[in-house]
């Protein structure tokens, strides 16, 4: 009975050992946690340039918006909804304002 007894460990080393394991597992996910926060925000601030730009934005209710957006040299158009962005036209260039009609002037 006495080998038995010495070959097990005391309650207070049971409980070191698991919060030393504890420990050891929260500094590992805060460790990743960090590496994987480092990662994305370098992979974003790498080029900036390839960020889309928002050029307009139109409401057309409450919750909807026409939104044009640049990105990489091209120019979109999208729908803005609260369940979806849809793309209603891709390389959207706007008129020249010479050729657009002037209100008001009475004109037909």
């Amino acid at each position: 009975m006495s080998e038995t007894a010495a070959a097990t460990p005391s309650l207070s080393m049971q409980l070191l050992s698991t919060a030393l394991a504890l420990g050891l597992v929260l500094l590992l996910a805060w460790a990743g946690l960090r590496l994987l926060k480092r990662l994305q925000t370098g992979r974003a601030g790498a080029s900036p340039s390839t960020a889309p730009v928002v050029l307009h934005s139109v409401s057309l209710g409450p919750r909807e918006r026409l939104v044009s957006v640049r990105h990489r040299g091209r120019e979109y158009l999208l729908g803005v909804t609260p369940g979806a962005i849809s793309v209603i036209d891709a390389d959207v260039r706007p008129a020249p304002l010479d050729s657009m009609p002037e209100a008001g002037r009475g004109r037909p």
